[in-house]
């Protein structure tokens, strides 16, 4: 049976890498670079209506490169993971509106800057907050890993306001409009194209800007000299002949919606659903896609496991037993992160963004089915097992033929709840990069700064989902107890 299972479960593996999981790194006609952004720092990086990542950042890698001779490919996610990816050579360069600081330099090999910078700072439009002095004993709304968050964290002490972290902008701006937080710290001509947009915050020093800086397009230290050459090299051209003033004006000048579409559709959420109808599909079709092949292969892992957590053989049950202890108790995002970017780090080993979720999924979601498993064969009779040996069966062929399969009609209702577990659970992988629903939803707030209304979507979404998941549930749970 064990033998059956293993064979099945590698069968389904590489089923599944054939149909492309490792496809990227295998296309010989793939771009020279793999490039990270951070899909959610509008004006810098993020998706249009059209669903084409722009922004300063991006329009000025198309322009350096095509200057420059070189070819890439973009892998929007978090700024985290983004530094992380390069840190970890999972990829080879990062654009992600990253201010040149001595202590990134200690990590990452740094381009000429290509943009000037400065940090302010923003209250709700009705806040009563007029100063830095005004924030004592106040909490900073902050995402993680910028300019205004190292900012903010230098001043905090003097100024005695406490911080709390998002890691992406919409979260931030709202949990100050609500007044959770309030203020925030973050590049000027970010703030000011989400105001532009329609979010209710002000800022407080437009006119001068705190701790101005520059950003700068990194590798990793020691790492892709040849890409970090390019790169100064079409700067240094494009800046020459005009392309660079052209794109920084395109976004800095233009009326938000031209890159968000009309006013009208952004102000109802079935505005909205309809201008964005492909895009939440493409979002619920990757969900559904992970999850499918996340359940599999997580069952399979899991039946393997259950089997081996009633084996007679005590090194094999303690085996079973200290794998589901282990990605039980490990959370799926530190997983992902693990796989993904610690891993590679680690081996050297390159792991696509696909393969590290897909992984997370089989190894979390296989631990508790492991678990549930082991109990379904455990919650049967232990007299079934006495009358099969007292016919002559082995403890193999009577777990086989009698145990196992009323172990797992006993079972059919907790695999139908994993499979909507796991549905839910691949909202966790959009921190590693994957354009799922959850990942689909933040970018199109990150257009349009309707927090609200996309994510009313999104959870209208997952609900109608779930619900017919549950229905399906009850059916089968009925027919296998008739």
């Amino acid at each position: 049976m064990k033998k059956g299972i293993l064979t099945a479960i590698l069968a389904t593996v590489s089923a599944v890498l054939a149909f492309g999981f490792f496809h990227p790194t295998a296309d010989a006609s793939k771009p020279d670079y793999t490039i990270t952004a951070d899909a959610t720092y509008a004006p810098f990086d993020f998706q249009d209506k059209d669903n084409k990542y722009v922004g300063i950042d991006q329009d000025l890698l198309k322009e350096i490169a095509k200057a420059s001779g070189f070819t890439y490919n973009v892998k929007p996610m978090t700024f985290n993971a983004a530094m992380q990816s390069v840190a970890s050579s999972q990829a080879d360069g990062v654009i992600a509106g990253t201010t040149i600081t001595d202590e990134r330099k200690k990590v990452y090999d740094f381009s000429d800057a290509y943009y000037k910078t400065g940090i302010a700072w923003a209250t709700a439009k009705k806040s009563n907050i007029k100063s830095l002095d005004d924030l004592k004993g106040k909490v900073v709304a902050l995402k993680t890993g910028t300019a205004g968050a190292e900012y903010a964290e230098k001043i905090k002490d003097q100024y005695g306001f406490k911080i709390s972290y998002f890691s992406d902008s919409d979260t931030v701006y709202r949990d100050v409009i609500n007044g959770n937080s309030d203020a925030t710290f973050a590049d000027l001509p970010v703030l000011q194209y989400t105001i532009k947009n329609g979010t209710d915050l002000r800022v407080q020093n437009a006119q001068d800007p705190f701790d101005a800086g520059y950003l700068g397009f990194a590798v990793k230290k020691g790492s892709n000299q040849q890409l970090l050459s390019d790169f100064n090299k079409g700067l240094a051209i494009i800046k020459k002949n005009g392309t660079y003033d052209k794109v920084v004006n395109k976004y800095l000048s233009a009326k938000a919606e031209t890159f968000t579409g009309s006013a009208k559709d952004n102000k109802t959420v079935w505005g909205i659903l309809t201008s964005n109808k492909k895009t939440f599909l493409s979002g619920l079709s990757q969900t559904a896609y992970l999850t499918v092949v996340g359940i599999v292969l997580a069952s399979l892992w899991g039946m393997l496991l259950g089997v081996m957590g009633v084996s007679k053989n005590r090194f094999v049950r303690g085996l079973s037993t200290t794998v589901v202890y282990t990605f039980r108790g490990m959370p799926m995002l530190v997983l992902a992160f693990f796989l993904y970017i610690g891993f590679p780090a680690l081996t050297g080993i390159k792991i696509s963004a696909w393969t590290a979720g897909i992984l997370t999924l089989v190894l979390n979601e296989g631990a508790y089915t492991g678990a549930f498993v082991r109990g379904g064969f455990n919650s049967v009779d232990s007299g079934q097992m006495e009358a099969a040996r007292s016919l002559g069966l082995s403890h193999a062929q009577a777990m086989r033929r009698v145990i196992i399969p009323q172990g797992l009609k006993l079972m059919v209702p907790s695999f139908i709840n994993q499979f909507i577990i796991t549905l839910k659970d691949t909202s966790l992988l959009s921190a590693i990069g994957i354009l799922e629903l959850t990942q689909t939803g933040t970018l199109i707030v990150t257009r349009n700064s309707q927090g609200f209304r996309v994510w009313a979507i999104v959870a209208m979404i997952y609900l109608v989902v779930i619900t017919l998941l549950t229905l399906l549930s009850n059916w089968v749970e009925k027919r296998t107890n008739a």
